[in-house]
């Protein structure tokens, strides 16, 4: 949880990447929560599956670990940009992305790029404003 009156802070999940290339899973600058592409290896064992869904839910599941680390949460993301290799991947990934962010209706980008690892098959990227979430 990021403290009150703390302007800028750096949220890690404990990724060898972010230490080894020198960036923070997210940055929270004071009510913006900026989440680093964020692909779908289990940081606990540094592994991916092979399976786009899986990765895209893997994904979700480290961005959402973020969000909760910065006092947030997928209701508050404003922006999300999707970055795959290959866009034939993009569609069966739809089910899990509409489950996380249907109701939050995020700005959203798709960008066919290539990603740091060939396994790699998804990369996911938020912008969330603390406490803008939707309310009952």
């Amino acid at each position: 949880m990021v403290e009150q009156g703390v302007t800028r802070q750096a949220i890690l999940s404990g990724s060898t990447f972010e230490e080894q290339i020198g960036y923070a899973r997210a940055v929270v600058d004071g009510d913006w929560v900026h989440v680093s592409g964020t692909t779908g290896f289990d940081y606990t064992t540094m592994t991916i599956s092979e399976d786009v869904v899986e990765q895209a839910e893997q994904c979700l599941r480290n961005v959402a670990a973020a969000l909760a680390q910065a006092g947030s949460s997928f209701a508050d993301v404003v922006r999300v940009r999707y970055l795959l290799p290959d866009r034939a991947d993009f569609e069966p990934c739809w089910p899990v992305l509409r489950r996380h962010f249907g109701d939050v209706r995020p700005a959203a980008t798709m960008m066919m790029c290539g990603l740091a690892d060939p396994r790699m098959k998804i990369e996911i990227e938020v912008y969330a404003r603390r406490g803008s979430g939707t309310r009952a």
